[in-house]
């Protein structure tokens, strides 16, 4: 049993890393964006999604051991990266 929860514990830690990777690079992007961007395509303002950012690394780091706030986290900067990044590079033209 002693094997298993070893590779339990590097498994959670392996993929908990990989949350706070994803969200540093979704604060990284966000904080190097113009604030105007976001209101121009009609997304939430900076200001709000730095918030949002902040609050589920906050929440990953502090519980990193409860899976449900780790996917609150990735939900979050997954709607970042994937929607109003996009967004924002199709007008700023980076």
């Amino acid at each position: 049993m002693r094997v298993i929860d070893e590779i339990s514990y590097w498994f959670d830690l392996t993929v908990w890393l990989g949350v706070v990777v994803l969200q540093l690079w979704a604060l990284g992007d966000c904080s190097s964006r113009k604030a105007a961007a976001f209101t121009a395509v009609d997304r939430l303002t900076k200001p709000a999604w730095m918030a949002i950012l902040i609050v589920a690394g906050v929440i990953t780091v502090a519980a990193w051991q409860t899976p449900i706030l780790g996917l609150i986290a990735v939900v979050a900067a997954s709607v970042y990266l994937v929607d109003v990044r996009p967004a924002i590079r199709e007008i700023t033209g980076r």
